[in-house]
């Protein structure tokens, strides 16, 4: 199996691409596309299959875009991922300690999710499928689509978030919130429940001119004892309850003086390095993101760059270390194209004792740690972070250390 979730087989020497298949097993397959360097193939009949073959448990598999393994056992999936994850950074030609894994349910999990028109998407297609039930999602989620029926649904594409983890919303506290890519009066909120004794929420002011804060796409959610705040319609993780387990393992044996916190995002990991730093520096681009760290980092010491870590290495980071001295430790987490060049080699020679590199894309994580690792890093350990069972996404993180 590779990077996509396909296995691969050869024929007269030609790779080809099989979809839904397992390593190892006997099949019959039709090809039903020819490139130059490689096929795909569809698979026609299961003459050998693997012990590790199950039924998919989701009538939606095959059509929905979403999952891609349901058809092979949970801890097989975990094992290929792992595999693929120590394959990535062994093509670096990076010494790896063994890959880790950090996991939790392999169903009911997602609380984040993209509609359109009421639906998934069709896997390949523009269609759309109006499901009642997924069983990946969270509960609150599934009661949503219980409740409302297809038609009723908000049209165009709608950002839903659903947990028991959500400790306040807006108007209150509930499970659920829905927003739209509308105008403001377009935007939804759904109150499915409210609990006894929320906290409102205090408004904040936004820091930077130029952005956009919809309180009513604010959404807080409850994180191994801290609350972080965010937009519905801007990133978040979908897994809470690998997420949960996720951060401990980033803040763990790092402290001291000052911390940098780059691509920051909301400011999910800088709310728990602040237990343990003096200041904490955030540097991210989306700024309407970095209203929301402030949020999230109100009474304690921090400083913020609305800028991408290009800007911030090339016009800011040598002021700041002569300013207020050097960095402690450096926790990265990029989006899916990785560090910037300018980044990966400052940080490189930067000589920040602990590195912790977190990646939802491994091609580039592998790429970027193979550059600290030449700059005189060491990889401790390499975790793959299981966000998403059934699926062949994977996310990682690299623990480095300077030699």
């Amino acid at each position: 199996m590779v990077f996509g979730g396909d296995c691969i087989a050869k024929i007269d020497g030609k790779t080809v691409f099989v979809p839904y298949a397992i390593p190892g097993e006997k099949l019959e397959v039709e090809i039903v596309r020819e490139c130059r360097d490689y096929s795909v193939g569809r698979i026609m009949e299961i003459i050998e299959p693997s012990p590790h073959r199950t039924e998919p448990f989701c009538s939606h598999y095959g059509t929905c875009g979403g999952c891609n393994m349901q058809h092979i056992s949970e801890e097989f999936q975990r094992e290929l991922r792992a595999s693929i994850l120590e394959d990535a950074f062994r093509r670096e030609g990076l010494e790896i300690p063994g890959v880790k894994v950090i996991s939790g349910p392999s169903k009911g999990y997602r609380s984040r999710f993209q509609f359109h028109d009421g639906g998934l998407m069709r896997k390949m297609s523009n269609e759309i499928i109006p499901v009642e039930n997924c069983p990946c999602a969270d509960g609150e989620i599934n009661e949503y689509l219980a409740e409302t029926p297809f038609p009723r649904r908000p049209k165009g594409r709608v950002h839903a978030f659903g947990s028991e983890k959500i400790v306040s919303i807006p108007d209150g506290c509930a499970k659920m919130i829905l927003a739209d890519e509308g105008s403001p009066e377009k935007a939804e909120t759904v109150m499915m429940q409210r609990r006894p004794g929320g906290k409102k929420i205090r408004k904040v002011r936004p820091r930077f001119e130029g952005t956009v804060q919809k309180q009513e796409n604010l959404c807080t959610v409850g994180l191994c004892g801290k609350n972080v705040s965010f937009d519905v319609q801007g990133f978040f993780q979908s897994n809470l309850y690998v997420l949960e387990k996720a951060i401990p393992k980033v803040v763990e044996g790092l402290s001291g003086k000052r911390v940098l916190d780059m691509y920051a995002g909301c400011g999910t990991f800088s709310v728990f390095l602040s237990d343990s730093f003096e200041s904490v520096t955030l540097v991210e681009h989306n700024r309407d993101a970095l209203v929301h760290a402030e949020r999230n980092m109100a009474g304690r010491k921090h400083e913020s760059y609305g800028l991408s870590g290009d800007t911030w290495v090339r016009f800011h980071a040598r002021g700041d270390v002569e300013r207020n001295g050097t960095y402690d430790a450096a926790v990265i987490d990029p989006p899916r194209s990785g560090m910037e060049k300018s980044v990966s080699g400052w940080l490189a020679s930067s000589g920040i004792p602990q590195v912790r590199s977190l990646s939802c894309d491994i091609a580039t994580h592998a790429r970027d740690v193979k550059v600290l690792v030449g700059g005189g890093y060491r990889l401790k350990e390499l975790y793959l972070l299981d966000f998403y069972p059934q699926t062949c996404h994977i996310e990682s993180l690299a623990v480095l250390e300077r030699r």
